[in-house]
């Protein structure tokens, strides 16, 4: 073993330092520029490679990393996976994902094969073409506060399925390569697999939770990591040496090590090295492009990028539409899946060593790579793109079958009733709320599995899109007294309230937020009252905070005030009284108090008062109208409205819904 005399620089510290320290630069930049890190590490990758600047030229060094990376990396996606979570995704996961996987592949080998490609090769391609790229997806819906929306839940289960599925193509592809085999070579190759990949999982399940309770009691967080290393490094090894890919062994320990306890431990050790590995696996694949193929071949690559594009979309659209999701949800999920992934890499390699090329290429490889790397960096666009094609196809005639809500329990004549859109943890507790004190209600559900299995236990469900006009028509939108909006999809909330205002105008409109910035725009949409998750976690934590303290409770409440009035400054003066009075009964009589907002281009915009004859006519009072920051009340005969203003009316319930015509604006 040769030994480096005192003070000489090891070969590989220099390129190793410009390797890590472009990562640093590069991500900090694309922190900057608000650009996804996993792109901006591809494009250094390209300029410090060795077929452009060549500031790092040991490819054997950036090889080995790579492959300590991408194993990290489908380490921790593995512990990210929650059998939990897998379960209530499991029809998206079963029906979406085989759709949009198989469905993916079959389509491309056929265009492969119409083009003269083997079918052998044909197939290969096809497999790289399926495989979307888990790490940046998540990363990016992440980053956009949009996991939990129905986009990122589509999105996460049909990444599942492809995750999956991978580990059965790279187990399959060698049966291709080399002139492929006999049925029996195959089914044996097959089978030595699948057995190697269960006895890991068991040997796993039965040693890895006794394993880390063990560790995890020492108490000393050092001794933990090196024990999450060693069981990632262990199952890694051991597949490699049965002819198994090593970072599909990672990829099953780190699911193993998910069932743990400590699972959420296990990940928050691991993390920080797989963020620097995980920068060096994307930089590596950005330096093994070599950028002369883009000048050599634009045309080829360009139109490989497309047809990958639009092909994805179609066919990711039609599996989610296939699951029973309009087709604004589609094409957001389409878009966002529109990338070849991390596991192709595995895969292409795979493919290589067995003398497969991607479309039959002598130059596959980097054409291959040109394609992945540009579709990767386009990620970012594609998924912002997603809700607004979805909106554009979804006023087509693409987006007529969302119209048609299916069979529901919900009772036509209901009246005065509230209408609960989005029936996840929030809506739940609601519905549980208002059964409780015998408030009659509409749920209107987006996920069919969700709608099918509360409306079978009796619970009135309509089932749609609440974005579209007939489904919430369906639910009573204009005999209703309140409407809820509780969905994690800030612009379909914002939707939502401006169609439902449209609709019935003197409807109260409660709707949930996640961030105080989103305040502004659902208060112009119509909201009468918004609740920032954001603001209210605040509330809570300085509510404990200065009870721990011993400062009295109305000190206490005092400041919780002050903190929701500088917060909530958006709304201050929208006569919040006026909305809490509609939650509740006013008198026996049945009198009312309704907020309503003119909407500009409405009849009444420009009216007075008296002209309108809303108390002759309607037998509604006007109490007071809030414009902008001034509140003007028991205005005169002769006060003249302007769109935007806000009424606040008292009378019987059936009195508001035909003064509504009136606050509408033509929707021609």
């Amino acid at each position: 073993m040769p030994v480096l005399a005192v003070g000489a620089v090891p070969p590989f510290l220099g390129q190793l330092t410009v390797l890590i320290g472009a990562s640093v630069v590069i991500a900090y930049l694309s922190y900057r520029l608000r650009l996804v890190p996993i792109v901006g590490f591809l494009v250094a990758g390209v300029v410090i490679g060795p077929h452009a600047l060549g500031l790092v030229s040991d490819g054997e060094l950036v090889s080995q990393m790579a492959e300590v990376g991408v194993m990290l990396l489908l380490f921790t996606i593995g512990v990210e996976f929650n059998l939990d979570r897998l379960a209530r995704l499991k029809r998206a996961i079963l029906v979406g994902g085989s759709i949009q996987t198989l469905g993916t592949l079959a389509l491309a080998a056929a265009v492969f094969v119409a083009l003269g490609v083997a079918w052998r090769e044909a197939l290969f391609s096809g497999a790289l073409v399926a495989l979307s790229s888990t790490a940046i997806v998540l990363s990016i819906l992440a980053d956009r506060s949009e996991t939990d929306t129905p986009t990122g839940q589509l999105v996460l289960a049909i990444l599942l399925f492809q995750d999956f599925a991978a580990i059965a193509f790279v187990l399959l592809v060698p049966l291709l390569g080399d002139g492929g085999g006999s049925v029996g070579t195959a089914l044996w190759g097959l089978g030595r697999a699948v057995v190697v990949v269960a006895i890991v999982v068991v040997a796993a399940r039965k040693l890895v939770p006794p394993l880390l309770e063990r560790v995890a009691r020492t108490q000393r967080p050092e001794l933990f990591l090196l024990a999450v290393v060693a069981v990632c490094l262990v199952a890694a090894f051991g597949m490699a040496a049965a002819g198994v890919s090593m970072a599909l062994g990672a990829f099953v320990a780190g699911i193993v090590v998910s069932e743990s306890p400590y699972s959420e431990q296990a990940l928050a050790d691991v993390m920080p090295f797989q963020t620097v590995f995980n920068a060096v696996f994307f930089v590596s694949v950005g330096m093994l492009l070599d950028v002369r193929i883009l000048a050599e071949r634009p045309l080829l690559i360009a139109a490989v990028v497309v047809s990958v594009l639009v092909l994805k979309t179609i066919v990711t659209g039609a599996a989610v539409r296939s699951l029973g999701y309009p087709v604004r949800i589609a094409a957001a999920s389409g878009l966002a899946l529109a990338q070849i992934g991390e596991f192709a890499f595995v895969l292409e390699q795979a493919g290589g060593a067995v003398g497969l090329s991607p479309g039959g290429l002598e130059d596959g490889r980097q054409v291959f790579l040109a394609v992945s790397v540009l579709l990767m960096a386009f990620t970012p666009g594609f998924v912002a793109a997603g809700p607004r094609l979805g909106e554009r196809l979804g006023r087509t005639f693409l987006g007529r079958r969302d119209d048609a809500p299916a069979e529901t329990g919900a009772a036509p004549e209901l009246r005065q009733h509230a209408i609960v859109v989005g029936y996840g943890p929030t809506g739940q507790r609601l519905v549980r709320a208002l059964e409780a004190v015998e408030v009659p209600y509409v749920i209107v559900e987006l996920n069919p599995e969700s709608a099918t299995k509360h409306r079978a236990e009796g619970r009135p469900v309509v089932y749609g899109d609440a974005t579209r006009a007939l489904i919430l028509e369906h639910a009573g939108v204009e005999r209703a007294r309140l409407l809820v909006v509780t969905v994690n999809d800030p612009p379909a909330a914002a939707r939502i309230t401006a169609l439902a205002h449209e609709l019935n105008p003197a409807l109260d409109l409660v709707v949930r937020a996640r961030y105080l910035d989103e305040i502004e725009v659902l208060r112009k949409a119509g909201a009468d009252i918004v609740v920032p998750e954001e603001l209210e976690v605040s509330a809570r934590v300085v509510s404990h905070v200065l009870a721990a303290f011993l400062v009295p409770p109305a000190v206490v409440e005092e400041q919780i005030m002050a903190l929701r009035g500088d917060d909530y400054h958006v709304l201050r003066g929208s006569i919040q009284e006026a909305h809490l009075m509609v939650l509740q009964a006013l008198d026996e009589v049945g009198m009312h108090t309704r907020a309503v907002m003119i909407q500009p281009g409405s009849p009444a915009d420009g009216q007075t008062l008296q002209e309108l004859a809303l108390r002759p006519k309607y037998r509604l009072t006007v109490v007071a109208v809030r414009r902008g920051h001034d509140t003007v009340g028991s205005p005169p005969a002769d006060f003249t409205l302007h769109g935007g203003d806000r009424l606040i009316l008292i009378g019987r319930f059936d009195d508001f819904a035909p003064v509504a015509p009136l606050l509408r604006a033509s929707r021609t």
